[in-house]
């Protein structure tokens, strides 16, 4: 398991960027469902002022679900946040 806390772990201070190459912010901290024993979003801070200009975000930033990822390397890649942000559907979580 305690690998697993140190894969988690390094997720924080990552850049994300969208498959198309768009800067959306950067990990601040994993959200996780410990009934489950996943992950299941990641919240986000330092975003793009472009990007969230017209959005109440909250006072840090947004969690984005998990399932957008991607992939993760040195920086985390998830499904292109731009079209799913302007048509978010019913169980999209965008507001910390």
């Amino acid at each position: 398991m305690d690998s697993e806390a140190d894969e988690i772990t390094s997720l924080v201070g990552r850049e994300v960027y969208s498959n198309n190459g768009v800067f959306v912010g950067e990990v601040e901290d994993v959200r996780l469902d410990l009934d489950a024993e996943v992950v299941n979003g990641l919240a986000l801070s330092e975003l793009n002022a472009q990007l969230f200009a017209d959005t109440e975000t909250g006072k840090k930033g947004v969690i984005i679900p998990y399932r957008w990822v991607r992939a993760v390397g040195d920086v985390v890649l998830i499904n292109d946040v731009i079209e799913r942000y302007e048509s978010p559907d019913e169980d999209t979580e965008l507001a910390v």
